[in-house]
């Protein structure tokens, strides 16, 4: 779970200072929640932050203004669990930090549409904030990322790793592609690289799209589908789909291919035909059609998201691999005759 996460969650959420090595802390800044500065802590606080341990405190509330100088070293964020009884510690934060932590916890009440969420597959808990909510929290995490303290550099790359793909572009012209080239180069950062990869889709240009074109070779060549999904990507927003047809042919189309490089391919298609952006969408269904016909006992593979994009045109050609027993893997079969149900339930004939 991401320190994001845990802060949409939390009901209550506050900086929090020691007087001392022994002392239990005392509220300094409120981010969120109807506590008071200089109230004392008085549930249990468990650490998730690294330090370890868990301490009992006992409550001594009193007055003060709404951000109170820390006593000692840098305050700690606290967050509180409705559904638990104590405090959890997530990390040291600058009482500068304040109102910026403040606006990112707010952003999850901005209405609008909820995303449907397709990238990063695990992250089922990024729809929880509404596109503009989203777009607004990424403004804010973008000058934040890398951050010298490691709770604000974790909690900008968490949101950013988690926040789906179409409310990205909010990057463009905000951040230096070379800074995060950098990031990408850097062996530090292998963890988050994926998601720089993906960012620089949005904030780079025609020299970065040669780079990656130079990393996706690579990568091909040893079979390495490691961040090759976020590689694919990029390098099509960038250059607004100009390299599909390469993508046909070198990956789809090449029987070296293993299945981790085909399911990359296809995964950096479909998140760039859910967003429906720089790549149009009519593109990403083009080349669904010509896998189809390149890998007819794959064909499955694509047959739920042309069904989600209500596009029927596929409709023949399924019905003539299922007339014919082209595909004989069970889940592609049964993918394919989802798709021609929901096809015929939309009025396409269907034979």
């Amino acid at each position: 779970m991401t320190e994001g996460v845990r802060l949409d969650a939390a009901d209550r959420a506050v900086l929090a200072a020691r007087d001392g090595a022994n002392a239990p802390p005392r509220i300094v800044a409120i981010i969120k929640g109807g506590d008071a500065v200089g109230e004392v802590v008085s549930q249990r606080v468990t650490d998730l932050s690294g330090g370890g341990g868990v301490a009992d405190f006992v409550s001594a509330p009193a007055a003060g203004p709404r951000d109170q100088p820390a006593a000692s070293g840098q305050p700690l964020l606290l967050i509180h669990d409705p559904a638990a009884p104590q405090w959890t510690e997530l990390g040291t934060v600058p009482l500068t930090d304040a109102d910026w932590l403040r606006q990112v916890a707010a952003t999850k009440q901005i209405g609008g549409e909820r995303p449907r969420q397709t990238w990063p597959l695990t992250m089922s808990t990024a729809d929880a904030l509404s596109y503009a909510g989203w777009r607004a929290r990424i403004a804010l995490l973008l000058p934040r990322l890398e951050d010298k303290n490691p709770f604000v550099s974790r909690l900008a790359w968490g949101e950013l790793a988690r926040a789906p793909y179409a409310a990205m572009d909010v990057a463009r012209s905000r951040l230096d592609a070379a800074k995060v080239e950098g990031w990408i180069d850097d062996p530090a950062l292998a963890a988050r690289r994926s998601t720089y990869l993906t960012l620089l889709g949005f904030v780079g240009g025609p020299d970065d799209a040669a780079r990656l074109d130079q990393r996706i070779e690579a990568a091909l060549a040893a079979h390495d589908s490691k961040d090759l999904a976020a590689m694919i990507a990029a390098d099509l927003e960038i250059t607004d789909g100009a390299q599909i047809d390469w993508i046909e042919t070198r990956i789809f189309g090449d029987r070296s291919r293993t299945m981790p490089e085909i399911e990359a391919g296809l995964l950096a298609l479909t998140v760039l035909g859910d967003a429906d952006g720089a790549v149009p969408r009519g593109k990403i269904i083009a080349a669904y059609r010509k896998f189809i016909k390149l890998r007819p006992p794959m064909a499955g593979f694509v047959a739920p998201q042309l069904a989600d994009w209500n596009c029927w045109d596929a409709a023949p050609d399924y019905s003539a691999l299922v007339n014919s027993n082209a595909v004989t893997d069970p889940a592609s079969q049964f993918a394919i005759v989802n798709y021609l149900k929901r096809a015929a339930e939309a009025g396409v004939a269907v034979r």
